[in-house]
Order: C-alpha cells, then sequence, then structure tokens
C-alpha cells in the first residue's frame, strides 16, 4: 500500500499556501474565499501529515523491553480479568473470509476513513470542525510521543499462542521491524483506534441525523479488527479512547476560548 510521502505532503502544503497569496490579491468574492479556506486547510494538514511521517521515519527498530513490557500488559488484563485477545483471534480463524476480511479492514479503513470524514466535516459542519482536527492532532502527536516506550503487540508473542493474521492471508502493512510506515513496536496506544474514536463521536456529535449512531460501528468494528488481527492489545484501545477524550477536553478548556479572543481580530481586519 503507497502512503504520500513526507515531501510529496510538503510541496503540496507549498503548492497550497502559493496559490493562497496570489488569489488575496485578486477582488474579493465567493469563489475567492472558498478556494482559500480550502487551500489554507489542506495546507495546514499536509504540513501535519509531514510532520508525522518525517516522526515516523526516526530509527526505532530496536526494541528494548518490547516484548517484555507486552508480557506485563497481558498479564494485568488477566489481573483484571479482561477477555483474552487470543479468544478472539481463534474465533476469526474458524472462518477464512472472516479472517480476510477483518484483516483487510485493520490494513485498509482507518486512513480514508479519516480522511472523509475531515472532508464532510469541513464541508458541511465547519463551524465545529477546527475543534476536531485540533483533536486530530493533538490525539496523533500524543501517540508519537508514547510510541517511544516500546511495546510489542500480541503477535510478536507466538509462544503464548498468537499469529500475525497478515502473514498468513497477506494484505500486510508491515515490513521486516524498523522498515515501512508504521512502527511495529509501537502497539501502545493504537492510532488506529484513536482516529475510528475521532470518526465515531465526530459524526454523532456533528450531525443531527437519527442514523448518525450507526457510525459507532466503525468504531466497534476497528477495535474488533485490530484486535483479532493480532496487532494490539485491549489496553491499547483503552488508551487511545482516553487519549481522544483528554484532546477534546483541552481544546473544549482552552483552545476554544483562543478562537473566540481572535475573532474580534478577525472580524476588524477583514472589515
Amino acid at each position: 500500500m503507497q502512503w504520500v510521502t513526507w515531501d510529496q505532503a510538503m510541496v503540496t502544503a507549498i503548492a497550497c499556501l502559493i496559490t493562497v497569496s496570489a488569489l488575496r490579491r485578486f477582488t474579493r468574492n465567493k469563489f475567492r474565499s472558498t478556494i482559500i479556506a480550502w487551500c489554507t486547510e489542506l495546507a495546514l494538514i499536509s504540513g501535519l501529515y509531514t510532520l508525522w511521517r518525517l516522526a515516523m521515519t526516526l530509527p526505532l527498530d530496536h526494541a528494548p523491553g518490547a516484548i517484555e513490557r507486552a508480557h506485563q500488559i497481558n498479564d494485568l488484563q488477566q489481573h483484571f480479568y479482561l477477555p483474552t485477545e487470543l479468544s478472539l483471534q481463534h474465533f476469526v480463524m474458524k472462518h477464512e473470509w472472516l479472517a480476510q476480511t477483518t484483516n483487510a479492514f485493520y490494513a485498509i479503513a482507518h486512513v480514508p476513513a479519516t480522511v472523509v470524514f475531515m472532508i464532510w466535516l469541513f464541508w458541511r459542519h465547519r463551524d465545529v470542525y477546527p475543534r476536531w482536527r485540533n483533536s486530530l492532532a493533538m490525539l496523533t502527536a500524543a501517540c508519537l510521543v508514547i510510541r517511544y516506550l516500546r511495546v510489542a503487540p500480541p503477535r510478536f508473542l507466538p509462544e503464548l499462542g498468537y499469529i500475525d493474521l497478515a502473514s498468513r492471508y497477506g494484505l500486510s502493512v508491515y515490513g521486516p521491524v524498523g522498515t515501512g510506515v508504521s512502527d511495529q513496536f509501537a502497539a501502545m496506544p493504537s492510532i488506529h483506534v484513536g482516529w475510528a474514536a475521532l470518526v465515531s463521536f465526530g459524526v454523532v456529535a456533528a450531525s443531527s441525523s437519527k442514523w448518525r449512531w450507526v457510525f459507532m460501528a466503525h468504531l466497534v468494528l476497528t477495535i474488533f479488527a485490530v484486535t483479532a488481527t493480532g496487532n494490539h492489545w485491549w489496553l491499547d484501545s483503552i488508551a487511545a479512547v482516553a487519549l481522544l477524550v483528554v484532546a477534546l477536553r483541552v481544546d473544549d478548556k482552552w483552545l476554544y476560548a483562543l478562537r473566540n479572543r481572535s475573532k474580534p481580530i478577525e472580524s476588524i481586519a477583514t472589515s
């Protein structure tokens, strides 16, 4: 699966900023304002994506303590009588079609779903868009920081009975340890689940449709997929959702106030 590279994202951000700068020289109209708004947001998102991809290129192929911490998480979950991830993996492996579908969902769904959600939010609910964009940025940044505390996913513990579902059925998003887009020893927290929670909670909060609760299924299916494939522990998912809640609270308490303070200044500047 080919991802946009950091330099491609950086070029996109620069091109958008040049476009915005050029358009500001023309007479103000609705079309111009719309293009400026979209290009400005795309430049910001591309810049954040560039930083994320650069952070993911840092050499983290060594995993001191990752296996030991994975065993500690397993023991902690057993202490609190959480259901074992192994039972879920055995369940999907009883049905080959389910195992393949689950593996495909893990590999493909989370990025397109997040992109579509952000575009929909910016297009239809721009008044609440900054809250969810900022929370996405804070959540992702927190995951990047916490990943330095190395934790191996369940599939690295074959002695407990776990297997790598992607190796058996294909469509793996990982290469050898230390290569590829994703870090294999950064199981805690699950960025898949964090982004899925953002999409599900965001749709429920922003939409007024009676069908909005159906989108909570995206979070449930993501937790199911990351666990059944052996890529995450239950606590990885719990930590990701907790981080999103913290990010939303930070935006509500501090960033919302800053946005409101800037509105009078913006209105004076554009008058």
